[in-house]
């Protein structure tokens, strides 16, 4: 059976001799040596059961073999890490940049979104409008007459007078506008 030292002389020759070549290579030399179940730390285990005078000998010898290992595996990361940002890779800085990947939808959004794909399965169209209207998509086009409520002063935003231009007050003008110019009756609308 091969003594603590002779071990200890056959790995650090194999520590010394050990050449990295991708990332798993550095992996390779951690977990073999300086893991907690690697060479190293077998060593230690049977230093245990050691004579008292073997002890004196054999601990500054593992000490100095867990250090040089240590030491090792370190200037390889550093290698590798330094070849890594000094290789001559060319970027393409016109290309669009990759969005962040974390978090997720808010809940309201997630049921908003399953609404519309229930409506959209049924048939309806989603569309969307300006939210400053003029006189003619709000109220002229759907048929209200000049007295009518909602015309009044106290139940509509207007930005201008003459030319009437409001806040939009109802979704309908909306869908004015969508059959205005899609003249799509066979497909009914949901507007926002």
């Amino acid at each position: 059976m091969e003594s603590i030292a002779e071990k200890v002389t056959s790995l650090k020759a194999e520590i010394e001799n050990f050449r990295h070549k991708a990332i798993d290579d550095l992996e390779s030399f951690r977990l073999k040596f300086i893991s907690k179940k690697g060479a190293i730390s077998e060593l230690f285990e049977e230093f245990k059961q050691a004579s008292v005078e073997e002890k004196k000998s054999l601990g500054k010898v593992l000490n100095e073999l867990k250090q040089s290992a240590e030491t090792k595996f370190k200037q390889l990361t550093e290698e590798f890490e330094s070849s890594a940002t000094s290789s001559n890779v060319e970027v393409d800085l016109s290309l669009p940049s990759v969005s962040n990947k974390t978090g997720s939808l808010h809940p309201l959004n997630l049921t908003r979104y399953k609404i519309i794909e229930v409506f959209e399965r049924l048939g309806f169209n989603v569309a969307d409008g300006p939210e400053i209207e003029d006189d003619w998509h709000n109220f002229t086009a759907l048929n209200f007459p000049e007295n009518h409520p909602a015309r009044e002063m106290q139940d509509t935003f207007f930005v201008e007078k003459n030319p009437d231009v409001l806040l939009r007050t109802h979704t309908s003008n909306v869908q004015i506008r969508l059959t205005t110019y899609s003249c799509n009756y066979a497909r009914p609308c949901i507007s926002q």
